[in-house]
């Protein structure tokens, strides 16, 4: 569901990250492959595919010719001219199959991934924070800030077409139905899409363009957070700590031993993070998309992170290994502008949390965020909605029901119901009404009650 990253599965060889991704020269053109023909070349090219077609023709008709015993009354120089188009043709498919040119250059060096000259999500914008800032001088109906809290815009999605396991829709549904309740408890705006910006950026990368869309048709909003669809808020009562973050611009979970030290493909998640609406940001798109688009790009770029990241099965290349990648080959470029935040669930890897949740809730209570009442639960590797996945399809249906009933009894409190258990859609009634509602309210709206938080140090 949405844009999920895949499972590991197998290890690969993870040395450390070299320079840009090797490919051969680019023309330039946006979202085209690195990989293009010279204009020569592929002139070239045509004339030759022309002229094997039209060779072909004549050899059918020879053929016939032959079948139908019209082939005696030729004569000898028919027999001659039969010939030298058979070896006409012989030439021609020899020369296109040596994928050989005279005018290619002999033992030319080999190009580098250029982000400038082979894909852009845009036009190349430099100037974001001053217009920006001007923006919201002139707009003072759209502040960045609310009651003395930054703006936050919530971004989900999923593809534009049904799924191909009709469950698979029901989940989505509950699963921007937990998203919309934890935004509606906690002031943020929430945007869910179901386009797909640019068809060279589908799958893992759709995230990208519409980021880039949202932040400058949105300069009211200071962070955009992302969310795949298949991450569930687990944890209604938590609220990020944003003040935590007044010097960066990228927020994700992430442990810095695993980034720095083993290089893990799998040392941060890119299922919930968010973006500071900046030029910072804007810059870092920009690098980072050029690994994105389908075709040649996308898998050469796939084998180099194989490569250079410790765990990466063998398969295209995906945003969050792209991410990690970019990070750790330009940690002087990017890095301090970075928080890989652990010490609560941004992303909370959902099998080694939904069989806990009886224990959390004797023991614990919602606001704490971390592995004792976990933010967010990631069901990354199950893929309800496609016809393929990581995990058996009914283990993850059945881990999403309690995710999302855990989340949902949260909500239901205020309004004096619960689930009749994590794995049943029926509610029970666990309050009778009262004469003074606002007293109930005031003692169980969870928007009142906020634990921001662990014990944990937020350093």
């Amino acid at each position: 569901m949405g844009q999920e990253n895949i499972t590991q599965k197998r290890s690969s060889g993870g040395g450390g990250p070299g320079g840009g991704l090797p490919t051969t020269t680019a023309n330039g053109g946006r979202g085209r492959s690195s990989t293009l023909l010279p204009r020569g070349r592929q002139l070239h090219k045509t004339f030759n595919n022309i002229k094997i077609t039209i060779l072909c023709g004549f050899v059918t008709i020879l053929v016939l010719r032959g079948t139908i015993g019209i082939g005696n009354l030729g004569s000898s120089g028919d027999d001659a001219m039969n010939q030298n188009i058979i070896e006409e043709t012989n030439r021609i498919l020899a020369e296109i199959r040596s994928d050989s040119d005279p005018s290619d250059p002999v033992n030319e060096p080999e190009s580098f991934f250029s982000v400038n000259d082979t894909f852009a999500l845009g036009p190349k914008i430099s100037t974001w924070d001053q217009d920006r800032k001007t923006w919201l001088d002139q707009n003072p109906e759209f502040p960045n800030h609310i009651n003395g809290k930054p703006r936050i815009l919530l971004v989900t999605g999923s593809p534009p077409k049904p799924c191909d396991n009709p469950i698979g829709d029901h989940y989505l549904l509950k699963a921007i139905k937990n998203k919309i309740d934890y935004c509606r408890l906690h002031g943020i705006e929430i945007v869910y899409n179901l386009a797909h910006l640019d068809k060279e950026l589908a799958g893992y990368w759709a995230k990208l363009p519409l980021l880039r869309r949202l932040m400058l048709s949105h300069p009211e909003v200071e962070w955009i957070w992302w969310m795949d669809s298949d991450a569930l808020f687990t944890d209604m009562v938590f609220e990020i700590p944003l003040s935590k973050y007044d010097n960066y611009n990228l927020v994700v979970h992430g442990y810095p031993d695993l980034m720095f030290e083993q290089k893990s493909w799998i040392a941060l998640n890119t299922g919930s993070f968010l973006f500071r609406n900046c030029q910072w940001s804007l810059d870092l798109l920009d690098d980072w998309a050029p690994m994105g688009p389908k075709g040649p790009v996308r898998e050469e770029a796939g084998k180099i992170l194989t490569a250079n990241l410790k765990g990466r099965p063998a398969f295209e290349a995906d945003d969050q290994s792209a991410l990690i990648y970019l990070l750790l080959s330009k940690k002087d470029r990017w890095m301090d502008k970075v928080f890989l935040e652990n010490s609560y669930y941004l992303h909370g890897y959902w099998a080694g949390l939904v069989d806990r949740y009886e224990e959390m809730i004797e023991k614990y209570h919602p606001g704490l965020g971390d592995e004792r009442w976990p933010f967010v639960t990631h069901f990354v590797g199950c893929k309800p909605c496609g016809s393929y996945g990581d995990y058996p399809v009914e283990r993850c249906l059945s881990s999403m029901e309690r995710a999302f009933n855990f989340a949902d009894n949260q909500v239901l409190k205020l309004y004096g119901f619960r689930h009749r258990g994590l794995l049943s859609p029926k509610i029970k009634r666990i309050r009778n009404e009262t004469v003074a509602p606002l007293e109930v309210v005031d003692q169980f709206d969870i928007r009142r009650h906020p634990v921001q938080g662990s014990s944990k140090s937020q350093s």
